[in-house]
C-alpha cells in the first residue's frame, strides 16, 4: 500500500519560512522524523519511506503553488497511488494559527493550490491536512500576510505544532482517514 503526502510551497529562498509555505515545514518534519532524505526528482523533491507496511512518498512540488495539480497527477500516475491515498498539507487562513484540521475533501476555499489540485484531478475529494495560519492581516494584505514569516511567538510554537502534524500524517498512513480525524481534529 502506497501514499503521497504533498507540502504545499513555492520554490526559492525568497519563499523560505513563509506561512504560504507551512507544508513543505510539514513534510521537511515528517521526514527528519522518519531519517527519509529528499531527493531532486521530476516535478520536485521526493523522500521515499516505509512505515511498518506502508511505503510513504513525500513530495514538495517544485511548479510553485498555483501549478501543484501537475505535480500531484504525475506522482499519483508513476506510482501507481490511488487518489484515496493522497494527503495534501497546506496552509490555512480561516483557522487560528497552529490549529491543525483534517479533511476528506472540501472546496478550493480560494486557496489557488487546491484550486489548480482540483482542476488537474478533476475532483474535490481528497484528503487534506490544513495548518491555520490565522488571518491576522488587514483588507488588502493578504498576499503580504501569506508571504510573510511566521512571527517569533509563532515560530516558538512550532516544533510542537510540527511534532503534531507528523502524528497525524503517519495515522493517515496506518489507520486511515477517520479515525485520524477522530483522534485528532478535537484537539
Amino acid at each position: 500500500m502506497k501514499y503521497l503526502v504533498v507540502g504545499l510551497g513555492n520554490i526559492g529562498s525568497e519563499y523560505l519560512g513563509t506561512r504560504h509555505n507551512v507544508g513543505f515545514r510539514v513534510v521537511n518534519a515528517v521526514a527528519e522524523d522518519c531519517g527519509a532524505p529528499f531527493t531532486e526528482a521530476r516535478y520536485g523533491a521526493i523522500a521515499k519511506f516505509r512505515l511498518k507496511n506502508k511505503e510513504v512518498i513525500l513530495l514538495k512540488p517544485n511548479t510553485f503553488m498555483n501549478l501543484s495539480g501537475l505535480a500531484i497527477r504525475y506522482w499519483l500516475q508513476k506510482e501507481n497511488i490511488p487518489v484515496e491515498n493522497l494527503l495534501v498539507v497546506v496552509d490555512d487562513l480561516a483557522i487560528p494559527f497552529g490549529v491543525l484540521r483534517l479533511k476528506p475533501k472540501g472546496s478550493d476555499a480560494g486557496h489557488n493550490g487546491l484550486r489548480n489540485i482540483q482542476e488537474v484531478l478533476g475532483t474535490q475529494t481528497y484528503a487534506r491536512l490544513r495548518f491555520g495560519i490565522g488571518s491576522d492581516f488587514s483588507r488588502g494584505r493578504q498576499v503580504e500576510y501569506v508571504l510573510g514569516q511566521f512571527p517569533p511567538e509563532e515560530l516558538a510554537e512550532m516544533p510542537e505544532k510540527m511534532k503534531q502534524a507528523v502524528e497525524i500524517v503517519k495515522s493517515f498512513c496506518l489507520a486511515g482517514i477517520q479515525v485520524t480525524m477522530n483522534q485528532f481534529n478535537n484537539k
